[in-house]
């Protein structure tokens, strides 16, 4: 059981740092910056290979009653904020960056459970909020490439994640489990942005991309497609072996090895890596 959790966290790990790297690697050095096609490519690819997945009994999506799809709708549209903001942002910063503000809405969850549930909240708990809010704050200073629109679409992306995993967490249907709650994320999401495609303009601007025809852009986005989907369900199987404090070891753990080797320290001073990183 110890050697198949620590697959599953590897695993993990290696989805992770690769699928940001690929990610990356299409918006900022291919600058494929059409997030509606882009975005609607993954959840596409996710939720075919997920519905494949599921025709060869590999995992189990159970049939949801019209209630529980709409008691769903909102964490889906806010899905489709993540992902669409969060691939705005990621083109504009690095990845270091970009990660820090994403964690910052761990603050956000923390604040809640505080103001609205009025749950007791440790105190290391509350530092480590503290701590994550100050170096976001800290990162316009010190980012020697500010990007104000980066900047904005990393906030709206922090605070879809943090809204999506409040919903998650405190008003999940019973009924859902969490591939099914991916199930219905990736559906929403391709109708949406199929049909955002073309009032956002990617649907014809596309057609001027200059390496729309390389085999190295096909490849990559391929790639960004798989990888999200595995990323996605090494995530589940992770969360459903693991204890949450375990679960929250091997996260950090990925999110650590992507700020190691995109970061470097030159003369006291943190300078973020973009292009390809």
């Amino acid at each position: 059981m110890c050697v198949r959790r620590s697959l599953v966290g590897l695993t993990f790990c290696t989805c992770y740092l690769a699928s940001y790297l690929t990610n990356k690697y299409v918006l900022s050095v291919l600058k494929f910056t059409y997030p509606t096609l882009f975005q609607g490519w993954q959840t596409l690819i996710g939720g075919l290979l997920l519905h494949v997945s599921w025709k060869l009994g590999w995992v189990e999506i159970n049939g949801s009653s019209r209630s529980h799809v709409l008691a769903w709708l909102p964490a889906s549209v806010l899905f489709v904020g993540i992902i669409y903001a969060g691939s705005r942002a990621l083109s504009r910063l690095a990845i270091p960056v970009f990660l820090t503000l994403h964690n910052v809405a761990e603050v956000i969850i923390c604040g809640y459970q505080k103001c609205f549930r009025k749950e007791k909240t440790s105190p290391a708990k509350i530092c480590s909020a503290l701590f994550l809010l100050a170096a976001a704050g800290c990162l316009p200073f010190n980012d020697s490439q500010f990007d104000p629109d980066g900047y904005f679409w990393a906030l709206i992306h922090l605070l879809c994640v943090g809204a999506y995993k409040i919903l998650q967490k405190f008003q999940k249907p019973s009924a859902l489990s969490d591939i099914d709650q991916q199930y219905l994320n990736y559906i929403f999401s391709v109708v949406l942005l199929a049909f955002a495609s073309h009032p956002t303009g990617d649907l014809f601007s596309v057609l001027d991309f200059p390496f729309l025809y390389f085999y190295r852009f096909h490849g990559s986005c391929c790639a960004s497609g798989f990888l999200g989907f595995f990323l996605m369900f090494s995530t589940v199987k992770l969360k459903s072996l693991l204890a949450p404090g375990q679960c929250a070891a091997w996260i950090f753990f990925a999110k650590d090895g992507m700020l190691v080797h995109t970061m470097e320290v030159k003369d006291g001073q943190i300078l973020l890596r973009h292009g390809l990183m």
